[in-house]
């Protein structure tokens, strides 16, 4: 039977295509070139191919009848049809396994999958855009849906009567299958074609869909719907059914509905590879056309256009002229050129009909037609079945040419990347920004692992040293200098008590945590920031920044520390026993130190206040002011009666300020009571730390009569034990601070630490904004140029960031989307028995780019067709 069918398939092959499996790689060029068929076989594919007789000869008088022409044309569509039954028959065995044999995933569903690949990654990846796909572009109510059912061979699509239906693109995918059946792209259910139950529920999920997709106050959306559909006998292609163009907006459309069905026809127009299906209604005036403007405009040359004729039935019946269809059908009447003019039609306006009944009544008609009898149209420019054996042809010859180009466009493309990158970072690997966020990731948590590894006498000499610097201005001037006026020791210890434990109760728990959580912020920033080595990478600064500050904004120290410390520092003040001579000296020599800095400060403050002395003047030629020489005369003064009363107490009194006023006036010196005191206050200061800080010296050798609690003894040391009581304070809090950092709050900021890398692992356009740089763009366009992108699972669009970019891929989605890329080019390259026979071979070497990802990073990996079967 195979012989019989290519023997009549070479009797007819001036006529044109005469099975579905007829391959004609010219039907668009030149009248009468030669077709080749290429009868899909029914034995396995391991089976030796049966030798074929020469076709027989016929008087080249007699092929040329129409007659004749329709006589082999019956038999071919009956040799066809039988074929097609066998030919489901040995795919529902292969389905069954009866032949040990898997049915692999077709080349087309593998091309689709690709296209929903790069479609869902985002609209500036210009890859997709140039990638074949048939668009079916028409008129409202032209027959758009209807020719595309007619090539799925179902009733697929909602209909209505002059209603607009269409509302979003549909992207069908067609592939061979044992089954007739439909199913989404998100969804795991499969429609069966054959039922018509099934059938209602698919056209009703699609006018759903359509609806969902639409936002509120549009009437048509861009958003792409994805639908495959897989059965016996079709040809492997992918379509876009687009809403059809409109020329005028009705009542209940958005304003701008024509605006945008022309903006997403032209969108989809005008990718140079895409396959423009124009569809025109027979039926109405060729003047009322706006399509073909519209097609005209985005392919001038026609040199990927097929045009069709629908409603062929009642144009012959209405025209009154049937020649303007063959100049319509010749390309002569509308102001387009094509690739091919097809006439077709898709039924007797019936919505009931059946796919079957249509195809009878399409045939029955151009049988009968005069049309084909007058030779007016020619038998390969009629019927559904011939215009999808173009279609599928011309699809599969773009998509080879297309993929050469874009693999040269991309080799082009990754050999300027490279030798960018290798110019200017020539040490340096190529790490994408989430490569380079994986590896800040890791460095900030090893810089945190470091806190853990502080010593305690680190921790304790800081927090000491900061606490003290943020107690020491009370301590001195709220708790020392008031005691330190009273006359007596017992006043002195009294009012020391009573200080002491105010403070203890009120402030010194809070100021102390307070210092903790400082401190712990400072040694943070220090790991963080810190310079490790000379080649310092500064790229990952602004994220360590941005992640330090959110961790520190999210920590919370623990709220019971304040009052455990504050029953450990009023237990450290209320101890007065100082056990040994080594304490005692350590509290003189802190004490010591203390009166200095703040005779040194006060002393600092006086110089400011009076100018520079004479030295200064001298040295420098620089001068008093007059507000400056006004506080000199009156620190000159007030020292003068400081030496009068070397015991004089803390604050003048009012007869005392008189006597100094006048003293400055009888000297030419106008002077303001205020100034006086303010000048007494720094000058007192001075005064009394010196003469303190005499007293700590005597104080050195005072340890025995403090054993003796100073009984018999004209030398008190009351302030030493004061400072002493401090001191031993400040270590015990110190202590109990560090201990509660080490074992709490450090694994609490860890733990933030890590919940703020997750966060941010999560957002893209804050690594986006943190990441940044030359450096990093060009290895993000090295990235890409790698592999294909895949959007996160469970979304149909992937996160979009503000430039139209989406998300960076876990790397479980981005090596599913390149398994998946890899396998279609394995097919692409190897399997050359599923492209058309008139296709050359292709070429192996044409996707050395593309990269493996592995073990957390996308690594550069050349290789050939032969080595791709490893990544399935």
């Amino acid at each position: 039977r195979e012989q019989r069918c290519h023997s009549v398939s070479h009797q007819v092959h001036h006529f044109g295509p005469v099975c579905p499996e007829a391959r004609q790689p010219c039907i668009l060029a030149e009248e009468g070139c030669f077709m080749r068929c290429a009868v899909l076989p029914l034995l396995p594919p391991s089976s030796p191919s049966l030798p074929l007789p020469p076709p027989p000869s016929l008087p080249l008088g007699v092929l040329a009848s129409p007659l004749l022409q329709l006589k082999y044309q019956r038999m071919l569509e009956r040799l066809e049809k039988e074929n097609k039954e066998l030919r489901k028959i040995v795919l529902q065995r292969d389905d069954k396994g009866i032949h040990q044999r898997k049915l692999k995933k077709s080349l087309i569903d593998m091309y689709s999958e690709v296209l929903d690949t790069l479609s869902d990654y985002d609209a500036s990846y210009n890859t997709h855009d140039h990638l074949p796909r048939v668009v079916v572009v028409g008129d409202q109510s032209a027959g758009k849906t209807s020719v595309l059912e007619m090539i799925a061979q179902a009733r697929i699509f909602p209909r209505g009567s002059g209603e607009m239906m269409t509302r979003s693109p549909v992207k069908v995918t067609l592939s061979e299958g044992p089954h007739h059946v439909a199913l989404f792209k998100d969804s795991s259910r499969e429609f069966d074609l054959t039922k018509k139950e099934d059938l209602a529920a698919l056209r009703n999920e699609i006018e759903i869909r359509m609806r969902k997709s639409v936002s509120e106050g549009c009437t048509v959306s861009a958003e792409t719907i994805s639908l495959s559909v897989k059965g016996p006998g079709l040809q492997r292609m992918v379509l876009v059914d687009l809403p059809g163009v409109i020329s005028t907006v009705t009542s209940g459309m958005a304003p701008d509905t024509k605006e945008t069905i022309f903006s997403i026809s032209k969108a989809y127009m005008q990718n140079p590879n895409a396959i423009i299906l124009c569809i025109q209604d027979g039926s109405v005036d060729a003047e009322r056309s706006i399509v073909t403007d519209l097609v005209s405009q985005m392919d001038p040359q026609g040199k990927r256009t097929i045009f069709v004729l629908t409603k062929v039935d009642l144009a012959e019946k209405n025209v009154a002229s049937p020649s303007r269809i063959q100049q319509i059908i010749e390309g002569k009447l509308f102001p387009m050129k094509a690739l091919g003019y097809f006439a077709v039609v898709t039924g007797k306006g019936n919505t009931s009909e059946s796919i079957e009944s249509i195809k009878e009544y399409e045939e029955e008609f151009f049988q009968n037609s005069k049309l084909l009898k007058n030779c007016m149209l020619k038998a390969h420019q009629v019927t559904t079945r011939n215009l999808s054996l173009a279609v599928s042809d011309c699809f599969w010859k773009m998509v080879r040419e297309s993929v050469e180009q874009q693999a040269d466009a991309f080799k082009a493309t990754r050999f300027n990347l490279e030798t960018e990158w290798k110019n200017n970072y020539p040490r340096l690997r190529e790490l994408d920004r989430n490569e380079l966020f994986e590896k800040a990731k890791n460095e900030i948590l090893d810089e945190v692992i470091s806190l853990s590894q502080v010593t305690p006498k680190h921790w304790e000499d800081m927090l000491q040293q900061s606490l003290w610097e943020r107690v020491s201005t009370h301590v001195i001037e709220n708790i020392y200098l008031p005691a330190a006026q009273t006359m007596n020791s017992g006043t002195f210890n009294t009012t020391v008590d009573i200080k002491l434990k105010q403070w203890t109760d009120k402030q010194l728990p809070n100021k102390a945590v307070e210092v903790a959580w400082g401190t712990l912020q400072e040694e943070f920033s220090r790991f963080m920031t810190e310079e490790k080595s000379k080649e310092h990478d500064d790229i990952f600064d602004k994220l360590k920044q941005a992640v330090k500050e959110e961790s520190i904004k999210r920590h919370k120290w623990n709220e019971g520390a304040e009052d455990s410390l504050r029953v450990i520092q009023h237990n450290a003040l209320e101890d007065r026993s100082i056990s040994d001579k080594q304490q005692w000296d350590a509290a003189i020599q802190f004490m010591e130190e203390t009166l200095r800095s703040r005779l040194k400060d006060t002393e600092s403050v006086i110089e400011d206040m009076v100018g520079p002395d004479w030295k200064k003047r001298w040295l420098y030629w620089v001068g008093r002011s007059k507000e400056q020489s006004i506080r000199n005369e009156t620190k000159n003064e007030l020292e003068k009666m400081m030496r009068c009363n070397d015991e004089h107490p803390a604050y003048l009194a009012n007869d005392e300020v008189t006597t100094v006023r006048k003293n400055l006036e009888a000297r030419g010196v106008a002077v303001d009571p205020c100034l006086i005191k303010d000048t007494w206050h720094q000058v007192y200061r001075r005064h009394f730390l010196k003469n303190a800080l005499g007293h700590c010296n005597l104080c050195r050798r005072g340890f025995y009569y403090y054993q003796r609690h100073f009984v018999d003894s004209e030398l008190e040391c009351n302030d030493v034990v004061l400072f002493w009581r401090i001191q031993r304070m400040l270590a015990i809090t110190a202590n109990t601070l560090r201990q509660q950092l080490t074992n709490t709050e450090v694994r609490r900021l860890e733990k933030n630490v890590k919940e703020v890398l997750e966060d941010f692992a999560e957002d893209c356009e804050k690594k986006m904004k943190l990441l940044t740089g030359k450096r990093v763009q060009l290895a993000e366009d090295l990235s890409e140029s790698l592999a294909f992108p895949l959007s996160r699972s469970g979304s149909a669009k992937g996160k979009s960031h503000g430039d139209g970019k989406r998300c960076p891929l876990s790397p479980e989605d981005a090596s599913q989307g390149f398994k998946k890329c890899a396998c279609f080019l394995r097919h692409l390259l190897k399997k050359q028995e599923e492209l058309e026979p008139h296709l050359e071979p292709f070429p192996l070497d044409v996707f050395p780019w593309l990269g493996l990802y592995s073990a957390g990073f996308w690594r550069p990996f050349r290789f050939v067709a032969l080595s791709l079967p490893l990544y399935q």
